[in-house]
């Protein structure tokens, strides 16, 4: 396409949104010509356009927000505004981003399943469920106050109120995971309450349909959501039709794929990664991960409509019981964060930045239910429920936004003529705003539960300690970063020798372990700023990195050195590489798993007299 070309495209499109209100301007649907992007390659070639347009953008501007200190996921966000055809030059292809961005949807809760058993899954189903039910109401309630203050039918308000009621599976697990919070307590529920609400929407998108008529929409029976039809093959072999029977065909659906999965999968599933595992090829074991995460997510979709995140987490959470699901995790990892990232692009290329000019207020308002109202309804039913008010806080800071389920909905909406264009229009502005904003709360959240969990310590504790026995009287004392299978046997050792030691580790439940047999231990991750506090750095006399992410090490031993030029660092790594950058850094010693194994062997087959 020429130069020439392009430009008259852009003037015509210009001129055409010039002349038109927020509500007139076209709406890019999925399945809009617009949304198909103006190619500037010589060849058609969307998908390699989308994928370096994304990527390539989303890592220039994510580099410069981490340069300004704003959260990685503003950049991201950014590059998919450039790109989106709101904005002038290239326009990538809206549907093909949105689908890539599924596939880090399905990664994503398959590595969380991987993590999360059963066990897991009951044991926090009493605040779950009825948290997670009590919080969609009220903000489904909030979402059809604001509708009908502005006009629109009880039908696009209860659209608009459900859309506003669910969290992004993305954005939850990525705050999550990044402050290594998934095996906790507070990530056990919050995960489990993304569950909940991932099927009460699977259950909402089966039923909008038939119901479009008594919405004041028009009757369909076939959403465009990309979840799958409505009408499927149990309910032709049953012949079911009306309301209640969509919704025993539905409930049975769900059930049938669960029974399917803890039944057959438990131990199909792990059978099959051992038997490739056997084999000897590490390719088609990442191989075999890869489609059996992706392959159990698309068959749970188009077989019995539940959803590719909840297929995909099913499909993870069968897996924890083998031996090879750490394995597993670190195969997907990878592309995981990759298509995580194109999420972030894709949601984006949907924002019309026109609307927050046209309509502040109601943006502001909807972006308020989301923040404040929804979280609020969250951190009041936690604490109803008895858990702590830390947990509390952490779970209304997890639902502060909103995501993936959401966009299909509005689209649902809008296609079914139950909801007007410009609800879809503030459901994406809220949810740009909303994942905008969340990293912004997790970093008040890191400030608060200090505080919070100042407060416990102290109620928990009449006395006061004796001196010694705080982390910060220690000196002289081994910090040990992570307690798992290397830095187990480190601290046993050392307690074992009599040195001060203080363990810093981000499961609590093991932190309460390790204190209950007289080892010094807090919860956090050692790279922020209030772990960092406790450590007393300065007075320490060795620094241990016992954890396998070299970025994470790294951070923390530079930040060490500043604290303590003199501290003797040492760290674990996996390769060449992450030797020399942990040197580079400042740690004196840097272990290699591969040449302590060879040096062991080495002196057992040639013994050196």
């Amino acid at each position: 396409m020429s130069k020439i070309r392009r430009a008259r495209q852009w003037a015509g499109r210009r001129r055409l949104l010039a002349g038109c209100t927020a509500a007139e301007q076209p709406q890019y649907e999925w399945d809009h010509p617009a949304r198909r992007g103006v190619s500037v390659l010589p060849h058609d070639t969307p998908l390699i356009a989308t994928i370096v347009a994304g990527l390539g953008l989303a890592f220039i501007l994510g580099l410069i927000a981490q340069r300004l200190r704003l959260p990685s996921i503003a950049g991201y966000l950014m590059a998919g505004v450039a790109i989106g055809p709101f904005t002038p030059g290239f326009v990538a292809d809206g549907k093909l981003a949105t689908e890539l961005a599924e596939i880090g949807v399905i990664l994503l809760m398959f590595g969380v399943g991987l993590h999360f058993s059963l066990k897991d899954l009951l044991s926090v189903k009493t605040i779950a469920v009825p948290g997670a039910l009590g919080q969609i109401a009220v903000a489904t309630a909030m979402g059809v106050g604001l509708a009908l203050l502005m006009g629109w039918s009880l039908g696009a308000g209860l659209i608009f109120g459900l859309a506003l009621s669910v969290a992004s599976t993305v954005v939850l697990l990525r705050a999550l995971q990044d402050r290594r919070l998934v095996e906790t307590d507070r990530g056990r529920i919050a995960v489990g309450w993304l569950i909940v609400e991932d099927l009460v929407m699977v259950l909402t998108l089966v039923l909008i349909p038939p119901l479009a008529g008594l919405l004041g929409g028009r009757s369909s029976v076939t959403p465009a959501t990309g979840e799958g039809p409505a009408s499927g093959w149990l309910e032709t072999l049953l012949g079911v039709t009306g309301l209640w029977g969509t919704l025993g065909v539905t409930a049975l659906k769900v059930s049938a794929f669960v029974a399917l999965m803890l039944v057959i999968g438990r131990k199909a599933i792990p059978w099959l990664l051992h038997y490739v595992a056997h084999t000897g090829s590490r390719e088609l074991f990442r191989l075999a991960v890869l489609a059996i995460a992706l392959g159990v997510a698309f068959g749970a979709t188009h077989l019995f409509a539940v959803s590719f995140a909840l297929g995909a987490f099913f499909a993870g959470m069968v897996l924890a019981e083998s031996e090879l699901s750490q394995q597993a995790a670190r195969e997907t990892l990878p592309l995981r964060d990759a298509f995580a990232v194109l999420f972030f692009v894709s949601v984006g290329m949907l924002f019309n930045p026109g609307v927050l000019v046209t309509e502040p207020l109601t943006v502001l308002a909807t972006f308020l239910i989301i923040v404040l109202g929804k979280s609020a309804a969250a951190y009041l039913i936690v604490r109803a429920f008895g858990h702590s008010n830390l947990v509390a806080l952490t779970i209304a800071a997890s639902l502060a936004q909103i995501g993936e389920f959401s966009f299909i909905l509005a689209v649902l909406g809008v296609q079914l003529d139950i909801m007007p264009a410009r609800g879809r229009d503030l459901i994406v502005a809220g949810a740009l705003l909303s994942i905008l904003v969340n990293p912004l709360i997790f970093l008040q959240l890191d400030r608060m539960t200090r505080r919070a969990a100042a407060e416990e310590a102290k109620a928990k504790v009449p006395a006061p300690p004796a001196p010694g026995e705080t982390p910060a009287a220690l000196t002289g004392h081994a910090v040990i970063v992570g307690h798992g299978r290397v830095g187990s046997r480190i601290a046993e050792a050392l307690k074992a020798a009599n040195v001060p030691l203080l363990v810093i580790e981000d499961d609590e439940a093991n932190v309460e372990a390790l204190k209950a047999r007289g080892i010094q231990a807090i919860s956090g991750v050692a790279g922020e700023e209030s772990a960092l506090e406790q450590l007393n750095l300065p007075a320490a006399k060795w620094l241990i990195s016992a954890i396998p992410d070299p970025f994470e090490a790294g951070n923390l031993i530079e930040r060490a050195r500043k604290a303590n030029p003199s501290i003797r660092v040492m760290a674990r790594a996996h390769t060449d590489a992450e030797v020399d950058y942990l040197k580079g850094l400042g740690a004196e010693l840097v272990v290699m798993g591969e040449d302590e194994i060879a040096r062991r062997i080495i002196k057992d087959v040639l013994p050196l007299g």
